[in-house]
């Protein structure tokens, strides 16, 4: 019975979120080893059904950096980075498509397993976004300082969210596919956490959640910072304290809360229910990064109700205490 009375509180303690984000917009990067096996991918398909069951507008834009280089590789075409970034020339691009397209077209199907209905989109579809070529300043492979080439990648410079809201009134999940066309017409090859950003300010979403291959971001003391305000994060990336790949996410953050979006939040994807965890109670498992640091204190760590979860084995967040962190994150490679 006390564990029947547990469990009954978990739910409870997601009832004033449930109420509070009934009819909100949710933007979720999906990528990374969360992508790897079914469990995850099955996990995570039912997290964001639940999300809609419970009146949430979820939007789900995938990467495919592993999955694309994998591909390349069967192919016989040498993956090559700069930054972090895939250099994509007119080959590879088609490989970078026919990868994603897969990708997307398998959490469709995930989620309507699940009983769902999603429908599978590219960021060229219905004028979603779109792109002009990215240019990177630094030093060529002359050495001398210019422009660096990485071929077919592109930035967003625009966004229309009409397919977008037309899908979301027909109670359709949209997943997006990181690619976009430019004024050239060319096809672009888009970073997903980027693509999730701009498209997240464009619909001036609640929430844009970034799930990724680390716990969220952390001090120099090593625990997980649990809410940080844009103010601090650029003292801890002055500091070097936030460093490597994940500078670029908390910087897609940053330009995402001043594009309009509520809250933002970076969180381990490879942890069952992670995004349930983070959304629906107070403690979270990630770090939510926001505009202004609120003036109560900030919220505590993983706590009991999350607890109780992870004593069933529905989920196994980290406390933030164990291996010291620098706040970096991997080199991103998830076009």
């Amino acid at each position: 019975m006390q564990d029947l009375i547990k469990r009954a509180e978990v739910l409870m303690e997601a009832l004033p979120y449930i109420q509070r984000f009934h009819g909100a917009t949710f933007v979720i990067k999906y990528g990374g080893h969360a992508m790897d096996s079914a469990e995850p991918k099955a996990s995570f398909a039912r997290d964001v059904v639940m999300l809609n069951l419970i009146g949430i507008k979820p939007v789900v834009l995938h990467g495919g950096g592993p999955q694309i280089s994998s591909l390349m590789e069967r192919m016989g075409v040498k993956s090559r980075f700069v930054r972090g970034m895939r250099v994509t020339d007119e080959k590879s691009i088609e490989l970078v498509e026919m990868a994603l397209q897969r990708i997307n077209q398998e959490i469709v199907a995930l989620i309507a397993r699940q009983g769902a209905k999603a429908v599978g989109l590219s960021g060229k579809d219905g004028g979603l976004m779109r792109a002009r070529k990215l240019r990177l300043a630094g030093l060529t492979k002359d050495g001398e300082s210019g422009p660096i080439d990485l071929g077919l990648v592109g930035e967003v410079v625009e966004v229309d969210p009409s397919v977008i809201h037309t899908l979301h009134q027909a109670n359709f999940i949209p997943v997006v596919a990181p690619v976009g066309y430019g004024r050239d017409g060319l096809t672009y090859n888009i970073n997903a956490d980027s693509a999730a950003g701009k498209l997240a300010g464009a619909l001036k979403a609640d929430k844009l959640i970034l799930m990724t291959d680390v716990e969220g971001i952390k001090g120099q003391d090593g625990n997980l910072i649990s809410t940080l305000a844009i103010s601090r994060a650029r003292k801890l990336i002055a500091r070097g304290v936030i460093s490597a790949g994940m500078i670029p996410k908390v910087e897609c953050c940053i330009d995402a809360l001043r594009a309009g979006v509520q809250k933002t939040h970076i969180i381990d994807g490879r942890q069952r229910h992670a995004a349930l965890l983070e959304i629906l109670t107070r403690s979270g498992v990630g770090t939510e990064v926001v505009d202004e640091e609120p003036r109560s204190a900030r919220r505590p760590r993983v706590g009991a109700r999350a607890d109780a979860l992870n004593a069933r084995g529905a989920v196994n967040p980290r406390s933030g205490e164990g291996r010291v962190s620098d706040g970096s994150a991997p080199e991103s490679t998830d076009d």
